[in-house]
C-alpha cells in the first residue's frame, strides 16, 4: 500500500519495529488540516482540525490490516486514559474509503479494538504527505505552536507515548 507520493510501499508486517526518530521534529508551524471523522465510540461523526493550534496535539496514523496497530490499540486507550483532557488526541487512518476497505468496518475495527476517542480519516493524504508517515503505525506528538515535538514508528510502550506527550504538554 502506497502512502503517498513518492513514498515506500507498505506490507503487512509492517511497523514490527522501533523507530524513535527525531526526524519530524524540523517541521515547525504545521497548518491544521481538516479531518473527517468517524461516528464509533469515543468520536463523532464531522471533522476536526489537526493538529489543533493552541493545544498539545497526538496523532496516531494506523490502519485496519496492520497486526501492530491491533496491539497497539490496549497501550493507545491507557495513554487517553492517562494524559490531559485538553490535549488533541486522534487516530488517523489513510486507507482509500470506498476503495478497498468501506467505511463502517473502519468503525466495526474501531469498536472490536476498544478504540474510545476521536478517529479521523487522511482521505486525500493531506495529513500523511504533511509529515511524512511512511511507516504504520507512526505516531507524532505536536506543541501547542504545531511545532512537532516527537514521533515514533512501529510498536511504542504506553509509558513512552505518556511521557513525550506530557512533556509536550508541560511546556506548553
Amino acid at each position: 500500500m502506497l502512502l503517498g507520493a513518492g513514498s515506500l510501499g507498505l506490507v503487512g508486517g509492517a511497523g514490527l519495529f522501533v523507530s524513535d526518530r527525531r526526524i519530524l521534529g524540523t517541521q515547525t508551524g504545521v497548518d491544521p488540516v481538516s479531518v473527517e471523522t468517524l461516528d464509533a465510540p469515543g468520536s463523532d461523526a464531522g471533522t476536526v482540525s489537526a493538529p489543533e493550534r493552541g493545544t498539545t496535539t497526538f496523532l496516531e496514523f494506523f490502519a485496519t490490516w496492520c497486526g501492530t496497530c491491533e496491539s497497539m490499540m490496549e497501550p493507545l486507550s491507557q495513554v487517553h486514559s492517562t494524559v490531559s483532557n485538553d490535549v488533541q488526541f486522534i487516530s488517523i487512518t489513510n486507507e482509500p474509503i470506498g476503495q478497498s476497505i468501506a467505511r463502517d468496518d473502519v468503525i466495526e475495527w474501531w469498536r472490536e479494538h476498544g478504540g474510545n476517542w476521536t478517529v479521523g480519516l487522511d482521505n486525500d493524504l493531506q495529513l500523511t504527505d504533511a509529515f511524512e508517515v511512511v511507516e504504520i503505525p507512526t505516531a507524532i506528538v505536536l506543541d501547542e505552536r504545531n511545532d512537532v515535538a516527537w514521533s515514533g514508528a512501529g510498536r511504542k510502550s504506553t509509558e513512552t507515548l505518556v511521557d513525550r506527550i506530557e512533556s509536550t504538554h508541560s511546556e506548553a
